[in-house]
């Protein structure tokens, strides 16, 4: 259910999209990055024995927004528009349901891909793929413990995230971390475990002002701390390659 609702992966047809499960497969959000992170991983491990650098991590950006369908980038562009352009709760949630995407939106979006692939191109090569890995599962299980702190305030049912972005138990939330934290151990430093604390400082920061502005969060909230999680833990990685 987790690999159907959050990427284009096509998946079996006695695979049903009901939201309970949805609900239970939130546990699985970190699973879901490796794989997808695993794409991009791959995509830019092959296509630099053709193409330089900079070309192999705009091909495997390019992958892994595809194979998830921008699920999340949109969030994100949802939010930057939302928080941008509203200036009270009820403005803000119309705003962020609206499928146009405004200026603030354009530039969050455009920003947030610019520095996530310089961050990328200042890694060593070697490195990239597991770094791409990496964020994609840290940054997913990040975006879990936000639906674990914060209700969902969206009351509409016809939003089909609802079921995904409602609250859930600490024993899924354990999983997630399971699955997030993995590729951490297969770094030769332990300081990569220190990655977590810009990561998720980062979540406490866009958590205040849903907390502020909206009473909570919804699915785009946890796409938009998703995409600032992974992108703050490419420059997490930078700091300790450049400063440790």
């Amino acid at each position: 259910m987790a690999i159907m609702f959050f990427t284009r992966i096509p998946c079996p047809k006695w695979v049903d999209h009901d939201p309970e499960y949805l609900k239970k497969s939130a546990k699985y959000f970190s699973l879901v990055g490796i794989i997808v992170g695993g794409i991009g991983a791959f995509i830019f491990y092959s296509a630099s024995f053709i193409f330089s650098t900079e070309i192999s991590i705009l091909l495997s950006m390019v992958s892994t927004i595809y194979v998830t369908g921008a699920f999340h980038e949109d969030g994100f562009a949802d939010v930057c528009d939302g928080l941008g352009g509203g200036w009270t709760k009820e403005k803000i949630l119309i705003i962020m349901k609206d499928s146009r995407l405004g200026t603030y939106g354009a530039a969050g979006l455009v920003l947030i891909l610019a520095i996530k692939f310089s961050a990328l191109r200042e890694i060593n090569p070697y490195f990239i793929p597991l770094v791409i890995v990496s964020g994609h599962s840290l940054s997913r299980f990040i975006a879990t413990t936000l639906i674990y702190t914060h209700p969902y305030v969206r009351d509409t049912d016809d939003s089909k995230a609802k079921p995904a972005a409602k609250s859930i138990s600490f024993g899924m939330l354990i999983l997630s971390g399971f699955f997030g934290l993995l590729p951490l151990f297969f770094f030769n430093t332990p300081l990569i475990f220190l990655t977590i604390l810009p990561t998720y400082l980062s979540k406490v920061y866009l958590g205040r002002k849903f907390k502020k502005w909206l009473g909570g969060q919804t699915g785009d909230c946890a796409g938009a701390v998703q995409q600032l999680c992974e992108v703050v833990f490419y420059l997490s990685v930078l700091v300790l390659w450049k400063f440790i």
